[in-house]
């Protein structure tokens, strides 16, 4: 296999991973929107941070790998749609760990609330459901979407 091969089977697995992430944190967020009890809430949420580690280990790699394949295929970091796709990238990233802050406090609640008796509570309600917050995530998630399409539109 030759450089290019390798530094493109890491860029597409640091996406996937990236993807994969969002998606699994998100999935997991909308189960604990729709569960009363804080230990179900405190399993769901978790369990979101397979997906943090998912996304994280995915940044990191599409964008080591994804500057060194520009480097290797003598783009470097001129063209229009890669510099797009990193300031979408790091926007998507900012966006992300601003949005998943709230769930690591409704995470902290609902361990409080587990501990204590597990009786449902409106503030952890409040926190799971907190509308900015899951609106900054679902704009990390479409961001991701925008990026594969310069990825594989590649526009001029």
């Amino acid at each position: 296999m030759t450089a290019y091969n390798w530094l493109l089977f890491f860029h597409l697995v640091g996406a996937f991973c990236f993807v994969a992430g969002a998606a699994v944190a998100g999935t997991l967020q909308i189960g604990a929107m729709r569960r009363e009890r804080p230990s179900e809430i405190l399993t769901l949420l978790r369990l979101t941070r397979v997906g943090v580690l998912l996304v994280v280990t995915g940044a990191v790699l599409t964008l080591a790998f994804g500057m060194a394949l520009a480097s290797q295929l003598g783009y470097g970091m001129t063209p229009a749609w890669i510099r797009a796709a990193l300031a979408l990238w790091l926007a998507s990233v900012v966006l992300g760990a601003i949005g998943g802050r709230t769930a690591r406090h409704a995470r902290y609640r609902a361990e409080e609330l587990a501990a204590a008796g597990d009786e449902p509570d409106e503030e952890l309600r409040a926190l799971v459901a907190h509308r900015p917050s899951l609106i900054l995530s679902y704009v990390s998630g479409g961001l991701l979407l925008v990026i594969l399409v310069l990825m594989v539109w590649k526009p001029a």
